[in-house]
């Protein structure tokens, strides 16, 4: 046995990590740098596929007047909001399940747990007297992918060091929040054939456009259940668990009388929340306001945008700053959320922007949003870089010079803090999720259009504008970050 199994060998016991220190350099490239990516690349398809869980119903919902399900216009905002309303929930307990179970056998617990949703869904559209209640159920199960994202980035948090979360944070999170495009893109697909033949049931008879067509709308569903089942496996006897990683939730709970743990949840509401509840509502709002546009064709390209430019947020903030580049993301969000009501059709009742083509366009209207999702992926990037920074360099600045034990305690304590606070945001953050598309479906209910809606997003980017560069990026900032 060579020198370095041997040292590998004596940091393990079994699947746990009894010894773990990233923020030793020599350690790092020895031996850490390489279990820490093998960690991160089983994490981001277990969380590709609880994001195509959470966010299924975001396509299945567009479908269902089809099929010949009752359901009014609200009911299906209803039916695209509510995983993001049990999701968000999940995230809270989620955030600290990691210091409690460990990250390996947590990350194959909840993976598995997303078939439950996936089989019922399959099932469910299949008879279209399936009653609402049952459906709204199955809308609310699928928030178990949604809380999958608090326990994975805190997971993964704890593998990688100070100057590399960002950008480690930013591929989990990214490459995951690309299954929000890819169930948008892949469900009008699939659902054309009978891919899984007699164990996949029968097709549904629709009429779209005057023309009669077959589909498969369980396949929305199944597609995903064996690859879930697959990184189940995957995670359970691929991952690693950090001893150092081990704490209660009364050790995590000190992160509620932090208020930079507030201030960050706000922060992350403006980014995460929009992504999401953007995501969430794209579909249904591109067919209110342009119905002679299939939603399907387009919806799934904003959530890609978003997804693929947050690994370059992370990895903007760990070189310039997190606070200089989220300050920055929210003017640019403010002021994409005027260039959205500008292109508006307009009439639809108050809170009408004055200026614009009467009619709208919908080339304007989806270039405005492209740049909202390339913002909200930018700012999730930047955000989650921040949160774990801010923890750490609390618990360092306490630390007398030279104090090695001190510094040990004080790494391990705001790593810990760190994590849990980064679910936590995640948590809040994902209630965007459900208020996005709710407040679409309220704002339209009221006035006749979303632009009542619009104008309070604007109004709340302003606001997280003003917060971010108080605390973190105005010259003698308290935490410049």
């Amino acid at each position: 046995m060579s020198n370095q199994t041997a040292t590998l060998g004596a940091r393990r016991k079994g699947r746990m990590l009894t010894l773990w220190t990233p923020e030793d350099k020599a350690f790092w490239q020895r031996e850490g740098e390489a279990i820490a990516r093998v960690n991160l690349w089983i994490s981001v398809p277990s969380l590709f596929l609880a994001f195509c869980i959470w966010q299924v119903w975001s396509v299945v919902a567009v479908n269902l007047p089809a099929m010949g399900f009752k359901y009014s216009t609200n009911q299906l905002f209803w039916l695209a909001a509510a995983p993001a309303l049990s999701g968000a929930t999940l995230r809270i307990f989620y955030s600290f399940m990691i210091p409690v179970f460990g990250g390996r056998r947590w990350t194959a617990i909840s993976t598995a747990s997303l078939l439950i949703p996936a089989l019922g869904i399959g099932y469910a559209v299949q008879d279209h007297n399936t009653g609402y209640p049952t459906m709204l159920m199955l809308a609310l199960l699928c928030g178990l992918g949604g809380g999958n994202f608090s326990s994975s980035m805190a997971n993964i948090s704890f593998f990688f060091p100070k100057e590399r979360k960002g950008s480690a944070l930013g591929v989990n999170a990214g490459l995951g929040n690309l299954g929000v495009s890819a169930v948008q893109f892949l469900s009008p697909l699939v659902i054309t054939a009978g891919v899984f033949g007699v164990l996949g049931g029968d097709p549904q008879t629709i009429v779209k456009a005057g023309q009669t067509q077959t589909i498969w709308a369980q396949n929305a569903a199944f597609i995903w259940v064996p690859w879930i089942a697959l990184c189940s496996i995957a995670a359970w006897f691929g991952m690693n668990d950090i001893a150092d990683a081990r704490a209660s939730f009364a050790d995590q709970a000190s992160i509620f009388r932090n208020k930079h743990n507030w201030v960050m949840c706000v922060l992350y509401l403006g980014t995460f929340g929009s992504f999401i509840g953007f995501a969430a509502g794209f579909p249904l709002l591109i067919k209110a306001l342009f119905p002679q546009v299939n939603p399907l064709a387009y919806a799934w390209m904003g959530p890609l945008v978003g997804a693929l430019v947050r690994p370059f947020g992370g990895w903007l903030a760990d070189k310039i700053g997190g606070g200089v580049v989220t300050f920055w993301n929210f003017m640019v969000m403010a002021l994409a959320v005027i260039g959205v009501l500008y292109f508006l059709p307009k009439g639809s009742g108050g809170f009408v922007f004055p200026f614009g083509p009467a009619e709208g366009s919908f080339a304007g209207f989806f270039a405005m949003f492209l740049v909202l999702f390339c913002t909200t992926g930018i700012g999730n990037g930047s955000t989650f870089r921040m949160i774990p920074v801010i923890f750490l360099t609390q618990k360092m600045r306490r630390v007398r010079e030279g104090d090695e034990a001190a510094k040990a305690q004080a790494i391990k304590e705001g790593n810990t803090e760190g994590a849990a606070a980064v679910g936590f945001a995640g948590a809040l953050g994902a209630y965007g999720g459900f208020f996005i598309p709710k407040s679409y479906g309220s704002s339209i209910a009221a006035t006749g259009g979303p632009e009542m809606a619009l104008w309070c997003f604007a109004i709340f980017y302003v606001v997280c504008v003003v917060i971010t560069w108080w605390f973190y990026s105005r010259k003698n900032a308290e935490m410049p970050c």
